[in-house]
């Protein structure tokens, strides 16, 4: 794929899916955000605004539209777990085609299978982002981390595809690469976003606060969710995931920190759920995610 004219879908053009989006759309491809009529509208009169230190200020222009109406190269569903039921009836596989990559950019381990059942087996390509994206407002989005990285799998789609799209990425300014697993891939960033989410968010503080003012804690749930991801079959490294949060920028802020801030629904159930249950099917102890859980369950519950 390269840097050859794409039309790529992005399904939830916020703070990660807007980004990926204004970025390709600068690299020349063509993009079709689908939103719902609000956003629709603004992304197709206005185009998506980025502030960034990384990629520079910068407005791209995108297409718009509340549905896919037509083929796509490849489709980047970037919405929350907890909106995805919803989102994908934007996107009929019909109108997709069957060539259409998907490329999910989900939070969590458990999104893959009921993609697999929704589209052909085929199409799916799981990925994982590490970037820190927010949308201020409709078709506005603030990129606040240093990076933007995106690691690509190929399990059941044509690897070629796959490794050509990671070009892509990397033409318009995003680091992509492709792994050899999807289990090892998506408990890799498992291993970092639970313990990163369920503490920033308990506490209501940045990771520089939980690497310091929390560390028993943070270690202590580091290695639970590795020994989680082992047991389902990923070489998770606990020691390089503790390190990841020292190297982090200290005002870092989760996403599930901020839905909790602004009384959205949080991703509680496709986070820490999901590692629960990996634990309770392995049979691994998970007493810190257990409790941190139970303790969040009432602000994911009703927003605040």
């Amino acid at each position: 794929m390269a840097n050859n004219g794409l039309t790529v879908a992005v399904l939830g053009p916020g703070g990660v899916g807007g980004l990926l989006a204004a970025l390709l759309s600068r690299a020349g491809h063509r993009v079709i955000c689908l939103a719902g009529d609000e956003t629709a509208r603004a992304l197709a009169a206005n185009g998506i605004e980025v502030r960034s230190g990384r990629f520079g200020d910068f407005t791209a222009r995108v297409s718009a539209d509340t549905e896919l109406r037509e083929p796509a190269d490849v489709c980047l569903i970037a919405v929350k777990a907890t909106a995805l039921d919803a989102a994908l009836e934007r996107l009929p596989a019909k109108a997709l085609g069957e060539e259409g990559l998907i490329v999910p950019l989900l939070n969590g381990v458990e999104h893959p299978a009921p993609l697999r059942e929704r589209y052909r087996p085929e199409q799916v390509a799981p990925a994982v982002i590490r970037v820190e994206s927010t949308r201020i407002t409709p078709g506005v989005i603030e990129h606040g981390s240093p990076f933007a990285e995106v690691d690509l799998t190929a399990d059941t789609a044509p690897r070629a595809r796959i490794e050509a799209f990671a070009g892509t990425l990397e033409w318009a300014g995003v680091r992509a690469r492709v792994q050899d697993s999807e289990t090892a891939t998506l408990w890799a960033k498992m291993s970092f976003l639970a313990p990163f989410a369920l503490l920033t968010t308990r506490y209501g503080v940045p990771v520089g606060d939980v690497r310091t003012l929390h560390r028993e804690e943070l270690a202590a749930l580091v290695e639970e969710t590795a020994a989680v991801g082992r047991a389902c079959g990923a070489s998770v490294d606990a020691a390089a995931a503790l390190a990841r949060y020292d190297a982090f920028p200290a005002a870092t802020r989760s996403s599930m920190q901020r839905d909790a801030e602004a009384g959205r629904t949080l991703e509680l159930d496709a986070i820490g759920g999901a590692l629960l249950r990996a634990a309770e099917r392995t049979g691994v102890p998970a007493p810190v995610t257990s409790r941190l859980v139970r303790e969040l369950t009432p602000t994911a519950e009703t927003g605040t």
